[in-house]
């Protein structure tokens, strides 16, 4: 075979618009030709003839290389052509259209439109294989090389996809030439997988070389619509012009120097203003067809555009530009103005959906912008990758132009290498990634303590385990001796880095960082920052992942801070406050950027979810219609299972003492608890302490300002005092807007059941006004400021003095106790009598008494001049009598009861926390 000569003819070359096919005798073993398609001889001749062992006769095999290959083509290079100089500089503007910009008729048009708008002196413009081909060329050599005959019904769906779309933009002797070139390539290729086929077996340059076709196609059909509109135009195949070194099976190097003159050669020979050039595909230093791998046609537009020294490369793509997170992560991410070429580097290095980082190097050199554009949205400007500026387009230096975008990568674990061993003993680190590099495991990130105590590393989960079998191997020894403690693997983890180039100068940024992740009760696993400050990367729970970006974009870019609420009870207080939340959404997105999302409803028999938000302009129709039995785990877990939301909020709204026993196992799973139900603080001293002890040392929140006195500022006013160094001597009020009815309409001849027969009809008493009689509830407001100010006391410890009459503790329903109430009235009318025969009044107050560490309530007497006697209607007064108000006590006064007033002091509170989280206040 080294002896054979073969006329070899590949491809279709435009020159000047006329179609030329040279011919040249070469033999397949010689690799002196500078032409690619000549090297495929010899990779054709070395990888299948050499591999077709199931031929028997070397005669045999003989006949079918040469029937294989004497249908490819060969252009071969008339050195003898005068060249015409390759002009660089501003003139040309670089363009790259990727698949799903050609992938039509109707795509290669709009193409098209935007390169004949182009006013640019000289315009190369590079181009991918249509959308998906590709992928069914990838799967042409999988199914040959699976000897799966519907490689050739696959084939055929290639051909008549290309011939489809030529048909629609070209017509005349455009259209035959093409069709006649794609019918020739076919058939090739069909020679080519059979060839595969019968062998089994395709090298990975033979593969690159059939799977290069999509762009060859792609290139020839943009060319001849381009000229067929009146534009000189040329296609070039970049794999007579881009010599690359493979590094790995991932990666090359391109020679620059070597496409340098081949750029130039080809260029004299096909001189045109405007090139279109096929992306992906390139040579090697031997003429051997290759790929540019991942992202190849962007890397083939930034090496073309530094060849030619381009005023600027534009990636057309189907996003209007690069964002400033995942948008399907998180639906609040802008479009970013600019980008230096380090922070795309490093936002491309972490996943995110901008270039792949080897792209930008090409054109850093010579300081070509990159710019980031939509096909389908032309009036969007897009994004700008350059070199950075001293002050980029006048940026504030607010956070949101700090820290210019987010990217996560998933799938990962982490290695941690750990041991007093490891402390100041030389090479170490080298041993440990020495040992990595044998497997041939990436690792992401490392990160070492200054103590040299532990190394941790993160690497893809798949390669994890191969990576610890081989540390354990490899330090046995020093693991057996103790001088290392453990090889640890932690898996489910992903990596959120924030990037920009301006972190390095602006003090705060790492604080807001990990601030936001504590808010969102984030925990970090492991974090890695370098001294350019380029990128802040930590390790998280991959569960945790999305709920962090968002949490962290959120405190950047001040998007809106986005709360999933869940209202347990739908009752009066309950209802109020979703008719609230209704009337003031608009509102709070708007001028506030709060978004609270009520996720569900629960009550006690029904609930209804919903996973966008539900209609509160309609609730109560949903519960009637939409609502299913009611399960408070699986409502717990619908709202607070939604992770592109990254901070949940529960408000019961009931006075259940079980829904109070769960508050605990919420707020260790991060949900944020907000209720007016006073069950939880003033139940078991240890249960309370327990529940405070949590909320002091932990980001997720419990608030619970309506458990006293409604929506008046009681217990923040309390701890206001006692933050600021005040010491609280004694607390006095009276804490029932009930009660406080009674007694402020109990005057005169009135006898007492009337008066109390009045409040409940007009809403003001439980259903049974023997709650409100007992002074249970007064003893609850009690214990819980009694609790707030450090005593530590127990319900029980509260002596209470009853309203109702000792025999009518025991009636049977509320209609009986009011039934019998006035035979009782003469008892406490002779006490309202006595107090207005010494110009007092009678009110029913609680007390907490702190220098005597012990509370009480009861009816007590008031002058008529004192703040107590002075209220009207339902209102609540609290006076608190402080060190520095020893005189005249700090007083608190305002309704303390009903429905709109305490779901006020509710919703206030879930606009506090919305406030902590990150909302501006």
């Amino acid at each position: 075979m080294a002896s054979s000569s073969l006329s070899l003819s590949y491809g279709f070359a435009s020159n000047a618009g006329k179609a030329t096919t040279t011919k040249k005798c070469i033999c397949p073993g010689a690799l002196s030709s500078t032409h690619s398609h000549l090297s495929f001889s010899s990779l054709l001749h070395q990888s299948l003839f050499l591999r077709m062992g199931c031929l028997a006769k070397r005669g045999s095999r003989e006949t079918s290389l040469n029937h294989i290959i004497a249908s490819i083509a060969d252009i071969s290079v008339d050195n003898s052509i005068e060249r015409a100089n390759l002009p660089k500089g501003d003139m040309w503007s670089v363009h790259k259209f990727g698949g799903t910009c050609v992938g039509s008729s109707k795509r290669i048009r709009n193409v098209a439109d935007i390169i004949l708008n182009d006013v640019s002196e000289r315009k190369l413009v590079v181009v991918s294989a249509m959308s998906q081909v590709t992928d069914m060329m990838y799967d042409l050599i999988y199914k040959a090389r699976s000897r799966d005959d519907s490689y050739i019904s696959a084939l055929d769906d290639v051909f008549e996809k290309h011939k489809i779309t030529a048909s629609d933009l070209l017509d005349g002797d455009d259209l035959e030439r093409f069709l006649s070139q794609l019918l020739h390539d076919i058939n090739n290729l069909k020679a080519m997988l059979r060839a595969i086929y019968i062998a089994g077996h395709a090298t990975e340059s033979f593969s690159d070389f059939v799977v290069g076709h999509g762009e060859l196609w792609s290139a020839q059909m943009l060319s001849s619509f381009i000229k067929k509109h009146g534009m000189q135009c040329n296609w070039m195949d970049t794999r007579d012009v881009l010599i690359v070194n493979p590094t790995s099976s991932n990666e090359v190097d391109p020679d620059y120097l070597e496409s340098e003159k081949r750029l130039e050669k080809w260029f004299s020979q096909n001189p045109a203003e405007t090139i279109i050039a096929t992306g992906f595909i390139a040579s090697t230093p031997q003429n051997i067809p290759t790929t540019l791998k991942r992202d190849g046609s962007d890397f083939s537009a930034a090496i073309m555009g530094a060849l030619v020294r381009a005023r600027q490369v534009t990636i057309w793509t189907d996003v209007d530009g690069v964002y400033s997170a995942d948008p399907r992560k998180v639906s609040e991410a802008v479009i970013l103005g600019t980008l230096s070429y380090q922070e795309a580097w490093e936002m491309s290095y972490f996943g995110a959906n901008v270039l792949h980082p080897r792209t930008i190097i090409p054109v850093m050199k010579y300081n070509i912008p990159i710019v980031i554009r939509s096909i389908l949205n032309l009036s969007a400007s897009g994004t700008i990758i350059c070199q950075s500026s001293a002050n980029e387009n006048g940026d504030s230096q607010g956070f949101e132009s700090v820290v210019k975008g987010f990217a996560t990568i998933d799938n990962l674990a982490l290695v941690n290498v750990e041991g007093t061993g490891m402390a100041g003993v030389p090479g170490t680190a080298n041993a440990i990634f020495g040992a990595v590099k044998e497997v041939g495991a990436n690792v992401i990130m490392i990160s070492q303590a200054s103590s040299e105590h532990s190394v941790c590393f993160a690497v893809p989960e798949k390669e994890v385990n191969a990576v610890a079998e081989t540390l354990q191997s490899r330090f046995r020894q020093a693991l057996d001796a103790g001088r290392l403690s453990k090889v640890e693997v932690i898996p489910n983890c992903s990596i959120l880095a924030a990037v920009g180039q301006k972190m390095a100068s602006t003090p705060g940024v790492s604080a807001s960082l990990f601030s936001a992740l504590a808010k969102a009760n984030i925990n970090i696993r492991a974090i890695a920052q370098g001294c350019s400050e380029y990128n802040i990367t930590v390790v998280l729970k991959r569960e945790d992942c999305i709920r962090a970006l968002r949490a962290v974009h959120s405190r950047f870019y001040l998007s809106k801070t986005t709360l999933a609420v869940g209202i347990i009870g739908s009752g009066l207080i309950g209802g109020t406050l979703l008719d609230q939340l209704r009337d003031q959404a608009g509102v709070l997105k708007e001028e506030f950027n709060i978004d609270l999302r009520v996720m569900g409803i629960i009550g006690s028999r029904k609930m209804i979810l919903s996973h966008l938000g539900i209609d509160l302009s309609k609730w109560r129709e949903l519960q009637k219609e939409k609502a299913e039995v009611a399960d408070l785990e699986k409502f717990v877990q619908h709202v607070h299972g939604h992770q592109s939301i990254p901070n949940t909020v529960l408000v019961d709204c009931t006075a259940d003492s079980n829904v109070a026993n769960h508050y605990y196992n919420w707020l260790c799973k991060g949900i944020h608890v907000v209720t007016p139900n006073k069950k939880a603080n003033s139940g078991p001293l240890d249960r309370y302490l327990k529940l405070r002890a949590l909320q002091r040392r932990s980001y997720t929140h419990y608030f619970y300002e309506a458990t006293v006195g409604a929506g008046l500022p009681i217990i923040s006013t309390l701890r206001g005092l006692l933050e600021t160094g005040d010491k609280i001597l004694r607390i006095e009020g009276i804490f029932s807007g009930t009660l406080s009815y009674i007694f402020n309409n109990f005057i005169g001849n009135r006898a007492f059941s009337e008066v109390v027969a009045k409040a409940k009809e007009a809403g003001f008493t439980e259903p049974d006004p023997r709650d409100d009689l007992s002074g249970t509830d007064v003893a609850r407001k009690v214990i819980i400021l009694a609790r707030e100010s450090g005593l530590k006391l127990e319900l029980s410890d509260i002596p209470v003095q009853s309203l109702v009459p000792e025999p009518l503790k025991l009636s049977a329903s509320a209609d009986e106790f009011m039934e019998q109430l006035p035979k009782y009235d003469a008892d406490i009318a002779k006490k309202q009598h006595d107090a207005e025969a010494a110009g007092d009044v009678l009110r029913y107050v609680g007390v907490v008494d702190v220098i005597n560490e012990k509370g009480n309530v009861e009816l007590r007497r008031y002058k008529k001049d004192h703040p107590f006697a002075q209220l009207s209607g339902s209102d609540n007064i609290i006076a608190f009598t402080t060190m520095r108000y020893k005189e005249q006590p700090l007083i608190v006064r305002g309704p303390g009861a009903g429905a709109q007033v305490t779901a006020g002091g509710v919703f206030s509170d879930i606009l506090r926390l919305a406030s902590y989280l990150g909302a501006p206040s």
